[in-house]
């Protein structure tokens, strides 16, 4: 019977999920950017943004700007951008060793373009990719598959903000 109630309660641990309110605040300093969705995010995600928090006045100035540019820029998605950012996040950190050096090599490539340059390539980037097989698209588009990939090179995938 003891075991019983142990494993009852060990399967109701859950990650402590502050409020917005409830955050330090040298914490909500650091995640302003996310303050709108605070409160939205599950327990893991708060706690993950949280230990970046804390680890924030360890970091260079470079990177700290990086870090708030980058949340700034997540908070401005669309909850389907950021589904689809994930998985590309899920999709590159699954790839083996050497294709991740080849994406990096490209990403680097892609940052060192002059802004007209990724405007351009933007501008031709191919659309997005159809649902994945059992999920319903989008009410105002009817499914279909492309007849002949679009000829534009992917354009480069830029690394989330997640954490």
């Amino acid at each position: 019977m003891l075991a019983l109630a142990a494993t009852a309660a060990h399967g109701q641990i859950t990650l402590k999920s502050p409020s917005w309110n409830e955050l330090a605040e040298r914490d909500r300093q650091v995640l302003a950017p996310l303050q709108s969705d605070w409160n939205n995010l599950d327990g893991q995600r708060k706690q993950k943004w949280l230990g970046l928090a804390k680890r924030y006045p360890t970091l260079q100035p470079e990177e700290q700007q990086r870090i708030q540019t980058q949340m700034q820029e997540w908070s401005r998605l669309t909850p389907d951008q950021r589904n689809d950012a994930r998985e590309r996040y899920k999709s590159l950190k699954s790839l083996p060793p050497e294709k991740k050096d080849a994406v990096r090599e490209k990403w680097q490539e892609y940052q060192n373009l002059p802004p007209d340059k990724k405007r351009e390539l933007a501008a031709k980037a191919p659309p997005p990719p159809a649902p994945a097989a059992g999920s319903r698209p989008p009410p105002q588009q009817p499914a279909r598959t492309p007849a002949k990939p679009p000829a534009a090179p992917p354009t480069p995938v830029p690394h989330p903000a997640t954490p």
